[in-house]
């Protein structure tokens, strides 16, 4: 590990030697604080930037109602939520290191440049000394950038990328949410017992890091097991007509097309090409499969009764039934009357997450708090027993296959939990080769 470890007691001290020593961003000005937005009153401010318009607004959306109950239950509003069932013990309903907890929000509009401006203007105007959210990894790269050169923690929403915590890795940044290295080796075993190893398969991929990740994830484990790729073509992201990618499709000689898509992409796309008469089409000999690597219940919800059968990976559902997510579930749907999705409970849990580490480094330096997250292992938060891992700060932790269900009870009820993949299958090395190039630098106080 090549990172900052700092001694607790000589944190002021040695943050503003590191301060002095690093290229000062030049968007933030220095100021007599010992870090970036050092809190020195009775309150603490943490920014919320997450999309509440464009393609990902859905779960945007989600994600700010749980920031908001995450912040009821730290300042000791509510029942408590997952506070009861977190293995740690350090928060106890008082705000953070006593003061109590103020949030402000920003809007990513899910475009890389949007979400950096409400970051800055969060960290700049309003003082945050932390900044979480993002549903887009383009966004989440861009922001955890910034978060980076101001010198505060970046705490990452829903961002699927290998890039995040691969070479685009930043020390003052930290990813809660699975990969698309964990989606394709959890989904594999599924798609080869369901389908087979004689598939020919057609990808259409959103045009960003995500969807170039999520692609290549499959690719590797699709073709291990012996299915050809017939062609692999980019849409725009936000894109509401598929028809032009639809059509060749039929013309290809695939019978698998993979939707590299998600939110309202993935929604337009897949009810189209229901519309077009592929699913129980014949291909080959063998009827036309439809797999979505990345699923959500908002998606399910906004594609309907297209997503019956078709096999998907989640980072969370809230029909888990362990003791957080319970928990989880009972705060969320008492407070919203509606399940959390995905999106909502990575945004809870980073928010508890961050204030505990906090908590038991004793400081808000964000040099102290990455000290405290680099190795942390943990459970209570709605995945089985969790490790942040130290040398690329992604959590390694169980993750989810699902289906779509054939038979839903309501419109909550969308999605079935085929396999609940235990960490120990779902993780991968960490010096696999996906997510080598990037190096995490050393920690940054900022101020």
């Amino acid at each position: 590990m090549s990172g900052n470890k700092l001694n607790r007691r000589g944190l002021l001290k040695s943050g503003a030697v590191l301060g002095a020593g690093l290229a000062m961003p030049t968007i933030f000005t220095s100021s007599a604080r010992a870090f970036t937005n050092e809190p020195t009153g009775s309150n603490v401010v943490l920014g919320f930037n997450v999309p509440q318009t464009g393609a990902y607004a859905d779960e945007g959306a989600d994600q700010l109602r749980a920031y908001q109950l995450a912040v009821e239950h730290l300042n000791g509003e509510g029942d408590g939520g997952m506070l009861n069932t977190f293995t740690s013990k350090v928060l106890d309903g008082t705000g953070i290191l006593g003061k109590r907890v103020d949030y402000v929000t920003g809007d990513t509009q899910t475009k890389s440049d949007a979400a950096r401006a409400s970051a800055q203007s969060m960290i700049q105007k309003d003082g945050a000394v932390m900044i979480s959210g993002g549903s887009s990894s383009g966004v989440a790269i861009a922001v955890q950038g910034l978060c980076q050169e101001a010198g505060v923690i970046f705490m990452a929403g829903l961002t699927h990328s290998n890039d995040t915590t691969g070479k685009d890795r930043k020390r003052n940044g930290f990813r809660h949410f699975f990969n698309t290295e964990m989606s394709g080796r959890s989904m594999a075993p599924i798609l080869e017992a369901n389908y087979g190893t004689d598939r020919k398969a057609y990808h259409l991929t959103a045009d960003y890091t995500w969807g170039w990740s999520q692609e290549g994830s499959m690719k590797t484990y699709t073709e291990a097991m012996g299915w050809e790729t017939v062609a692999a073509v980019r849409t725009p992201l936000g894109a509401t007509d598929y028809s032009q990618y639809l059509t060749p499709v039929l013309n290809s000689g695939a019978d698998v097309l993979i939707l590299n898509h998600y939110g309202r992409d993935m929604v337009n796309s897949l009810t189209q090409a229901v519309q077009f008469g592929m699913r129980g089409r014949e291909v080959n000999g063998k009827p036309l499969e439809i797999v979505v690597p990345l699923y959500s219940e908002l998606m399910a919800q906004g594609a309907g009764e297209n997503v019956r059968g078709i096999f998907g990976s989640a980072n969370w559902d809230w029909k888990l039934q362990d003791d957080g997510t319970k928990a989880f579930v009972k705060s969320f749907g008492e407070k919203y009357g509606t399940p959390p999705s995905q999106a909502a409970h990575t945004g809870y849990v980073q928010a508890l997450l961050y204030a505990d580490a906090v908590q038991r480094a004793g400081s808000f330096n964000p040099c102290a708090v990455v000290e405290a997250l680099e190795g942390y292992e943990f459970d209570g938060l709605g995945d089985g027993p969790t490790l942040y891992r130290a040398e690329d700060h992604q959590c390694i932790k169980q993750c989810l296959v699902v289906r779509g269900k054939e038979n839903p009870t309501d419109q909550y009820d969308l999605l079935e939990i085929v396999e609940i993949v235990p960490a120990e299958r779902a993780g991968y090395p960490v010096d696999h080769p996906d997510f080598q190039g990037g190096d995490l630098g050393a920690c940054n106080p900022g101020a």
